[in-house]
């Protein structure tokens, strides 16, 4: 089990780093008393559905709590089938002041304005976690695509691309547009299974159906020009903060064509090494004299 303790300074970024590692399939957990997590561990190493992958964040609003945190960042060291990793995360003085006053926050150790002399005393307080820590980033002058960048290249090395996530939505455009997409691809340029008696009551999720819609070459040279144009942009988003993409796949009720292809782009990216994920939105919308 992968498990990374996120610590530092209030207001450096220990929030976006929870969210990115949410993001990397962990499951998150903000807060918990040190004491707790070891036996948080030792249960879900014993389930038969045990968590993989799992980020604590570990500050000061533990209060008296946050004192047993360097010994349970021992003792995860010392625990069989834990690959721990330690986390700091900070920045300047000036920087956190900024940061606090531009958002009107109040600072967790007071509860009051986050001064110089405050963020001062909180550092002396994680000194020792600091110095147990795997990784130390500064996070000053970064902006929230270069922070999430640092975090791929020390948590995922060479394995970016294969945590990026894209996540396909066939649709029918009689019913609307996903309004989550971030890429939409029209498939009515593909001759329509709807015309062809016998496949007029199937699916895209049927072989027939499928072979119908996939045996065009134009079908084909769709495929091949937008998967590849997909796998050239992901290392540009991933620079950018992103690690997931939304593509809605569109025909005119979204029942044969746009369910055929988006299970064949499926199909393809997961070849390519992707994370994927395959909605059909519209399959329940079955009317008569619908076009699909």
């Amino acid at each position: 089990m992968k498990v990374v303790i996120i610590s530092g300074l209030s207001g450096a970024g220990k929030t976006r780093a929870a969210d990115w590692f949410e993001d990397q399939g962990y499951y998150c957990i903000d807060n918990m008393p040190p004491q707790l997590v070891k036996n948080f561990l030792e249960l879900s190493l014993q389930s038969d559905n045990h968590i993989e992958k799992v980020a604590f964040v570990a500050d000061v609003r533990g209060g008296e709590f946050f004192d047993e945190l360097e010994a349970c960042v021992d003792a995860l060291r010392k625990m069989e089938g834990v690959d721990s990793t330690l986390l700091f995360v900070e920045a300047s003085i000036n920087t956190i002041v900024k940061r606090y006053n531009e958002t009107r926050r109040m600072h967790p150790l007071t509860g009051g304005r986050a001064t110089a002399k405050v963020i001062e005393e909180e550092k002396d307080m994680l000194e020792g976690v600091r110095n147990k820590a795997d990784y130390i980033l500064d996070t000053t002058h970064m902006k929230v695509s270069d922070f999430n960048l640092q975090l791929s290249k020390i948590i995922l090395g060479d394995e970016g691309e294969s945590s990026f996530n894209i996540n396909l939505t066939s649709f029918g455009y009689k019913y609307g547009i996903p309004t989550e997409s971030d890429i939409q691809v029209d498939m009515r340029f593909i001759p329509n299974p709807y015309y062809v008696k016998s496949l007029r009551k199937l699916t895209g999720n049927n072989k027939k159906v499928s072979s119908y819609v996939l045996k065009f070459d134009i079908t084909q040279k769709f495929l091949k020009d937008f998967t590849g144009m997909v796998q050239d942009l992901v290392p540009g988003y991933i620079r950018e903060g992103k690690y997931h993409l939304n593509i809605a796949v569109g025909c005119t009720g979204g029942h044969h064509r746009s369910v055929a292809v988006a299970n064949e782009l499926g199909r393809v990216f997961k070849e390519k090494g992707f994370r994927v994920t395959v909605t059909h939105r519209d399959l329940d919308f079955i009317a008569k004299g619908d076009k699909k």
